[in-house]
């Protein structure tokens, strides 16, 4: 016997906006955004998270497990070196959800600005979007904490 169960499901939006000051120039803070985002990737409780990102517009951003296996998170959608990521996909959700995250910099004398904004779209568990602003908060914690020590070994004689 063959049953069809058909149920509406709430469609439930996210922004997300963060911005931090970091003591680098804007070069070493892009690097170290690719670094969060690739092979640098750490989770809040300290375990790494290794990712692969492919810097070039369409680019895959993706966790490779191995074996042909893993998890893609986005495509390079905007890449304007040293100012600019753009990044849409999947992200971490697996379930139909729609993301977009810029990470924006700004010089300012000695420092930079990076912003961070998350959109999302989807069927988003409140679990999920309770989590959102801590993950992001780690990351852009992560971006200021390797910049700041490449900055810092660029500086020592």
């Amino acid at each position: 016997m063959n049953s069809v169960s058909t149920e509406r499901l709430p469609i439930e939006t996210v922004e997300i906006r963060k911005e931090i000051w970091i003591s680098a120039p804007i070069d070493l803070c892009y690097e170290s955004i690719l670094e969060e985002l690739g092979p640098g990737s750490v989770l809040p409780d300290g375990t790494p998270f290794p990712m692969k990102i492919e810097p070039v517009v369409g680019g895959r951003w993706f966790r490779d497990l191995g074996n042909d296996t893993g998890h893609f998170w986005g495509h390079v959608q905007v890449i304007k070196p040293p100012y600019l990521l753009e990044l849409c996909g999947p992200m971490m959700m697996s379930y139909p959800a729609a993301n977009h995250v810029e990470y924006r910099l700004k010089a300012e004398g000695d420092r930079t600005l990076l912003t961070l904004v998350h959109r999302a779209i989807g069927l988003i568990p409140q679990e999920h979007r309770d989590g959102f602003p801590g993950g992001w908060e780690n990351g852009i914690q992560r971006i200021r904490q390797v910049a700041e020590q490449k900055q810092s070994r660029k500086s020592s004689p």
